[in-house]
């Protein structure tokens, strides 16, 4: 059965205040009776012990005495009945019998000194009394006692209009109650509901959804949460789409990248089978076969390549490199290519300039850089330099190409960035992963890359490693 959140809170809420007023109520009630009955008995035993003192004082005029306190004492409706050491009255405002009837236990405790009290007496007397026995010492020898009785209507006439004050008071505290109980439950069933309707809104693909938030408490605190939830569930679908855009894009330009050395390969192995291909020209096709090959196997070496690291499956082995020693390497590796292009590769860095880092790895980076830079360059110049500073070695690969566009030089990180803006077919990162590595590298040696560039003068990348 479905029970509406708005009616939990309502039933929780009044069924604490209805406890707790009860509660109230009946100590509250018991209180007022216990110190209604106090007060009583208190009051019976003064006078007793007042009459008491001033018979003592004043034996002789007992009976002026007694008749003195009777007219007072009417006037409060109290009686009182003064008896000796055989229970026998010797004086009484209200008995008319010849006894005090009293069981053994108090007479018991009176012959013994000691004071009886009884709030509530409903049998002995002719009415429901308050009755206080005390005894009446001479000579430390028991003469007697004297009974004040008190009916208790008039107490419980004060109880009862005070519970009749609590039940009225009961009644208004609880509709106050359910009014306020009744607000704040509505405002916060309100407030689950906005995150109801949100949370389905998000379901439906809707990530421009936004709640109210504060920090005054848990929900307003979970609005906050929720917000940045969908924020990031916004950022990552627009990723999503990016990715999968790119990635549509990538299919159809490896398509049409594969598509050609594949044409090739197979024009040339179907040329050699049915001997279309003259005995001059064999080993040219061989070569162009291979060459071809060989970019189909370094598109696949790319994507494993990038996927080890995406996957943290390359472990560093970092070690102390002297830098000038590595770029000079970079040199010899790359000069042939420059010389295609007629660049000139110029290595600048102090022989005493060390960095720490994963050898393969740190070449693999700057390889690609510089394979870069060659490659978008023409009767130009690659510039190596290492340098120190406080706490990192900072390397630059600057060459003086074609430059980057300024939007999209924060794109050219992104996976298959290349492979959208050109379909050039050179031999190195053809496919746009090649720059995409190199930042997954640098990340894990715990370094940073930036580049700067400007169109039709150049490009320079700026390598960060920690000491």
């Amino acid at each position: 059965m479905k029970i509406k959140y708005l009616y939990q809170q309502l039933a929780s809420h009044v069924s604490v205040i209805v406890i707790a007023f009860l509660i109230l109520s009946l100590l509250f009630s018991h209180y007022v009776e216990q110190f209604v009955y106090t007060n009583k008995t208190d009051e019976l035993a003064t006078y007793g012990q007042t009459i008491l003192r001033d018979i003592d004082r004043n034996p002789r005029n007992s009976t002026n005495i007694l008749q003195s306190y009777g007219h007072v004492l009417d006037g409060r409706d109290i009686q009182y009945s003064l008896f000796d050491e055989r229970s026998a009255i010797i004086y009484s405002t209200g008995l008319k019998t010849p006894l005090i009837e009293l069981n053994e236990d108090e007479w018991h405790d009176i012959k013994s000194g000691h004071t009886v009290i009884v709030k509530q007496d409903f049998k002995r007397f002719n009415e429901a009394v308050t009755f206080v026995l005390l005894p009446y010492i001479q000579n430390q020898q028991f003469v007697g006692g004297i009974l004040l009785t008190s009916p208790i209507k008039g107490s419980r006439e004060v109880i009862s209009q005070v519970n009749r004050f609590l039940l009225v008071t009961t009644f208004i505290a609880l509709a106050i109650a359910l009014l306020l109980s009744w607000i704040l439950s509505t405002f916060h069933v309100k407030r689950i509901k906005r995150l109801q309707l949100a949370t389905s809104a998000i379901a439906q693909g809707d990530y421009s959804v936004r709640i109210p938030s504060s920090h005054v408490d848990e929900i307003g605190e979970l609005a906050g949460d929720f917000n940045e939830m969908v924020e990031k569930l916004d950022a990552s679908m627009e990723e999503i789409e990016n990715l999968e855009h790119r990635r549509r894009q990538f299919m159809a330009d490896v398509s049409h990248e594969l598509r050609t050395p594949l044409t090739t390969i197979r024009g040339i192995i179907e040329g050699l089978k049915n001997n279309m291909i003259s005995e001059s020209e064999k080993e040219k096709g061989l070569q162009l076969a291979s060459n071809e090959t060989m970019r189909l196997i370094r598109l696949v070496n790319e994507n494993l390549d990038y996927e080890k690291i995406r996957s943290n499956q390359v472990t560093l082995i970092k070690q102390d490199i002297q830098l000038i020693e590595l770029l000079e390497v970079i040199q010899d590796q790359l000069e042939g290519m420059a010389d295609e292009r007629k660049d000139t590769i110029i290595v600048t860095a102090d022989p005493t300039v060390r960095v720490v880092a994963d050898y393969d790895r740190l070449t693999q980076i700057l390889i690609n850089i510089t394979k870069n830079s060659i490659q978008f360059t023409d009767n130009g110049t690659i510039h190596l330099r290492g340098f120190e500073t406080e706490n990192s070695t900072i390397i630059e690969i600057e060459d003086t190409g074609i430059g980057i566009d300024p939007e999209d030089v924060e794109k050219i990180w992104g996976r298959f960035y290349k492979a959208i803006v050109s379909r050039t077919t050179n031999p190195y990162g053809e496919f746009g992963l090649g720059l995409s590595i190199v930042k997954q590298l640098v990340m894990m040696h715990d370094g940073t890359i930036d580049v700067t560039s400007e169109k039709e003068k150049g490009s320079k990348f700026t390598i960060s490693l920690p000491k």
